[in-house]
């Protein structure tokens, strides 16, 4: 692989306009298809196969009236007025008769219709039924709706939407993330290589892969569903990938300058050394990603497929693009800003090419994990798991109006409607009674009264009957994301005989908070599964790099720590609200679909950080024969670029934790926290003490072995070797 990366690598630098004019080309046609097309992402959650799924159907074949998205409709008495005034109540009345003359509303109740009006007349709801699906919710009529409301407003009622859809639920995606994560990526950057042009090529070729990403992502969302999370992904996922990629291929570059090499020869070398291992790499998180197709959920297929395309076009553009930046930069690139190289000093020059790894930071820092690696072993590990206890304790679910920020009209509406009417008016059941082969006439009323009698349930009422089906709303007395209404959830299931009892009718259990709640249960049950696969896939990929089984055993280890820990720091965070207000963060259950997403990505980075320190641990290894220290020589030179690919990751998660959705902020939280940990308390810590403790054993395997595993050359070394001896470099 590598010799045919080095020839795209001297293709790319020798046609330099050719490729950024093809880069650019595309950049321009992708986004005139997404401003042609108009694709926006939507938030249509189905998941086939669950009972909310079944009922959702159903209405769709016979009352297909009440199978489209909804907006509740929340009003609020402001002063000492109150929603019985007659005056008041006319208005509200005017403002619903508004709303059933908008196209593409099928029916609008307003509290007189509903009777959901809190005791003291303070608050009260209605709702507006569509005849289509989120996404066929044009934005006229959300505008239209909010000017519906004028006359109820003039009458002193404020006025609060909540719902699968409702004026400003659109989430916008954030540019405030980019900026920071490249401001900071640029002051890492420029600490790492002390050269302006060298911090700014990452940087230019992450901008250009996430732009032609991010826009073809808009374009395939003007044809199929797509999550507004999924941009966010994608952009966060390419961003850090794009930028952490260039930067290795370009320190191997930078490298192969200082030993004096041509700058041609050393930007192809660099591709088909660094290169290949920015293959591996993303080849990793693309395939976890696409694993979670899978599970079978559609809007988590099409989250981690976009994700996937951005990381693939990451890889591509610095694969090509990055060669070809290379020939305008010229030696540039290996100018320091406080000690510039200047020509004829060919000794200083190797010696700042062979980084001096016995003096870096690095090199002390891995002294001093030999040194202490027990010890070091010990407490990383129990701290590792004492950060991930509190994942024991995860509560799944999906954001609701209580997860959303402070002063947001879902976050109104909920507080409002909890406060005066009670926490489960923000999540109704709805039972889905079929009549077909119902033999009792009063067998609406009869089901309905088997549901107020079950515990937990505050109000059961029919809200509508039609073509031999009844949709029955049941209010439960807790909120949507209360572990108390998925026990309802489930005994309602339960009692389903007791309930349908002698009438012949069939119930299911449906609408949005059920829904949540399956997803949850499917999702958890996929996790161990998918679990296996990724562990399975680790240790297929390490031991194909490595050649040595003791390789991906211990990795996978530390990868099961990694995310064990972070997703502890999550369920801290997150759930129990330590130092949420800090971070930003509005407490709620953990998202149902973050574990699957974290072992995705978490495995195809760690997997990446392995592969960076263990391959020069192993390269030295071969060399000396010494094992300890191969760990000391090995960790210096590669913990600076580990460290500042970490450090760069970290940053642009952190920076998107001023989105306003909340999903985004969990999975942010999540890698970062995984990052940071994986990096430099895994890669650069346990696993070379593990591999100091373990000494000459980590690297044995048997010749059985060694026949059946094939020896790709991930790093390059055989290449690498070969060319310095050509350049008459001497070979260590």
């Amino acid at each position: 692989m590598s010799r045919y990366l080095y020839r795209l690598g001297r293709f790319s630098f020798r046609h330099k306009w050719a490729v950024l004019a093809a880069w650019l080309a595309i950049l321009v046609g992708v986004g005139a298809a997404s401003s042609a097309l108009g694709g926006q992402p939507v938030d249509n959650f189905s998941i086939p196969g669950t009972e909310s799924q079944r009922a959702i159907e159903l209405l769709e074949q016979r009352l297909p009236t009440f199978a489209g998205a909804q907006t509740q409709l929340t009003f609020a008495a402001q002063g000492d007025a109150s929603l019985t005034d007659p005056r008041v109540t006319a208005a509200i009345q005017e403002s619903v008769a508004n709303i059933n003359a908008i196209p593409q509303v099928a029916v609008a109740t307003g509290p007189a219709e509903t009777r959901l009006v809190s005791a003291d007349g303070r608050v009260a709801l209605g709702t507006v039924q569509y005849t289509t699906q989120v996404g066929g919710v044009e934005d006229a009529t959300l505008q239209a709706l909010q000017r519906a409301m004028d006359p109820a407003r003039a009458a002193g009622v404020q006025v609060e939407y909540s719902g699968s859809i409702y004026p400003g639920f659109k989430i916008s995606i954030p540019v405030e993330p980019e900026i920071i994560g490249i401001a900071v990526a640029f002051i890492i950057l420029l600490i790492t290589f002390g050269a302006v042009v060298a911090a700014g090529l990452p940087i230019v070729t992450a901008g250009i892969g996430v732009g032609v990403g991010a826009l073809g992502i808009l374009t395939v969302a003007a044809l199929t569903d797509m999550p507004s999370a999924a941009l966010s992904l994608a952009l966060m996922l390419g961003l850090a990938c794009g930028i952490d990629y260039a930067l290795l291929v370009l320190t191997r570059h930078r490298n192969n300058l200082l030993l004096l090499m041509s700058p041609e020869d050393s930007a192809a070398l660099a591709i088909g050394t660094a290169g290949s291992s920015v293959v591996f790499a993303a080849l990793t998180v693309i395939i976890a990603l696409c694993g979670l197709s899978l599970v079978g959920i559609p809007f988590l297929t099409a989250m981690a497929l976009a994700a996937a395309a951005a990381v693939f076009i990451a890889m591509l553009v610095v694969l090509t693009l990055l060669p070809a930046l290379l020939n305008f930069a010229g030696t540039k690139v290996a100018k320091f800003v406080s000690t510039p190289i200047r020509p004829g000093h060919a000794k200083q020059v190797a010696q700042i090419a062979t980084y001096t790894p016995q003096h870096t930071l690095g090199a002390s820092w891995a002294r001093f994990v030999v040194r202490f690696r027990e010890q070091l072993l010990l407490v990383g590990v129990a701290a590792l798991i004492v950060l991930g206890l509190p994942a024991l304790s995860m509560q799944f679910g999906l954001p609701s109006g209580a997860t959303q920020p402070q002063g947001s009209t879902a976050r109104t509406a909920y507080d409002l409607t909890a406060q005066h009417l009670g926490a489960g008016f923000n999540g109704p059941l709805l039972v889905i009674a079929d009549l077909t082969n119902a033999n009792d006439p009063t067998a609406i009323a009869s089901l309905t009264a088997a549901l107020q009698a079950e515990p937990g349930v505050l109000h059961a009422a029919p809200a509508a009957s039609q073509n031999g089906l009844a949709i029955i709303q049941v209010i439960p007395e807790t909120g949507p994301t209360d572990p108390a209404t998925d026990d309802l959830v489930h005994r309602i299931r339960d009692d389903r005989p007791t309930i349908e009892g002698s009438t012949g009718a069939t119930v299911l259990v449906g609408g949005p908070t059920a829904s949540n709640i399956d997803t949850s249960e499917k999702l958890a049950e996929a996790l161990p599964i998918f679990l296996l696969v990724v562990v399975g896939l680790a240790f297929i990929l390490l031991t194909v790099a490595f050649r040595a089984a003791l390789v991906p055993i211990t990795s996978i280890i530390g990868f099961l720590l990694s995310v064990f820990a972070a997703l502890g720091v999550q369920v801290a965070i997150v759930q129990w609200g330590w130092g949420a207000g800090l971070l930003g963060v509005v407490p709620g259950p953990t998202i149902s679909f973050l574990p699957i997403i974290v072992l995705a990505i978490i495995f195809g980075l760690s997997s990446d950080y392995q592969i960076f320190v263990v391959s020069r641990i192993k390269e030295e290894y071969v060399k000396s024969d010494d094992p300890l220290e191969a760990i000391r020589i090995g960790v210096g030179l590669s913990a600076r670029v580990i460290a500042a690919a970490a450090a760069i990751m970290v940053a642009i998660f952190l920076a998107f934790l001023v989105a306003t959705d909340p999903i985004i902020k969990s999975v942010a939280l999540t890698l970062a926290v995984g990052v940071l940990v994986d990096a430099f308390v895994v890669r650069l810590t346990l696993i070379p003490a593990v591999m100091a403790v373990l000494g000459k054993t980590m690297w044995a395997h048997s010749r059985w072995f060694a026949k059946l595993v094939p020896d790709l050359d991930i790093e390059g070394t055989a290449l690498d070797a070969e060319h310095r001896r050509a350049a008459g470099v001497e070979v260590r």
